[in-house]
């Protein structure tokens, strides 16, 4: 198998979804994958620990994609290896009336990660300039100043609110928040198949909703729409990935080799030195301990 490196994926400059394939090696075989997935979980546990030890950073992992794209999938398979206490994970789902009567970051922020810890954001704050924008309507129930009606929403309005998100990532980032943000990119054809085996599979039934349906009916607006948040806001700070995603087992590998060695770049995550004078009396301890 091809060797890989966050680079392959990052996004640096502007970008066309098209143009950018979902499936890559396909030679490779699954038992391949799986065993090297396996070699860089244990990898991101031992680095999590170390992580907690040190207390200056912490990580938030954003996931984003189609119906079916894989995020729960991978979430359980890359991250079965911490200190449960060391990730958390968080599914946005429409916002209830308390979030409602906050701005829409405010939910997001309550959510991030402990210095020490992983978040990892399964569907992220960028529902609310993608499926919003899709579903424009969804932003009345937010009571914002001068919107009050769908064409009141005007396409400043989308760039403001990108440029919001882009200061919300530049200020957590400044204060120990290390942010990497993955798009699934998933082919039409490959959802329309994971969609018929929920429908053919009776232990996948419970996964199906018609909603999906209907979401598919609007998927060259999501792609529109992803392709121009992924362009104006993959920063230094906080980028974006895009991740071939009609292979699920590759596409874990690649996410989990990604955080690997993007984490690598921070040398100064190292466990902290015990005091001198604890150092000193370790023989003294062991003997207490020993009698």
């Amino acid at each position: 198998m091809k060797s890989i490196t966050p680079d392959d994926f990052k996004v640096v400059g502007k970008i066309e979804l098209s143009k950018i394939p979902t499936n890559l090696f396909n030679t490779a075989d699954n038992e391949a994958k799986e065993n090297k997935l396996d070699k860089v979980q244990a990898k991101l546990s031992e680095l999590q620990d170390v992580m907690y030890a040190h207390n200056r950073y912490g990580v938030l992992i954003c996931l984003q994609g189609m119906d079916t794209s894989g995020k729960d999938s991978l979430i359980r398979e890359v991250f079965k290896e911490f200190n449960p206490r060391g990730v958390d994970v968080h599914s946005f789902k429409t916002p209830n009336s308390n979030e409602l009567e906050h701005d829409y970051l405010w939910r997001h922020y309550l959510a991030l990660p402990e210095k020490g810890k992983f978040s990892v954001f399964n569907r992220t704050h960028y529902e609310n300039v993608l499926f919003t924008r899709v579903h424009p309507e969804y932003i009345l129930s937010e009571n914002l100043p001068g919107v009050e009606k769908v064409a009141d929403i005007t396409p400043q309005f989308w760039e403001n609110r990108m440029q919001q998100i882009n200061n919300f990532e530049s200020h957590i980032c400044q204060n120990g928040t290390i942010v990497m943000k993955f798009f699934f990119h998933l082919s039409k054809e490959e959802q329309r198949k994971r969609l018929l085996r929920r429908l053919e599979n009776v232990e996948q039934h419970w996964k199906f909703s018609p909603g999906d349906l209907k979401e598919r009916e609007h998927w060259d607006e999501y792609m529109k729409y992803y392709e121009e948040a992924i362009n104006k806001t993959s920063t230094s700070n906080a980028p974006w990935y895009i991740i071939p995603a009609d292979d699920k087992e590759m596409a874990r590998y690649i996410v989990a080799k990604i955080i690997w060695e993007e984490m690598q770049k921070h040398t100064d995550i190292k466990k902290p030195q015990l005091d001198e004078k604890i150092l000193a009396n370790f023989e003294m301890y062991k003997k207490e301990l020993e009698g």
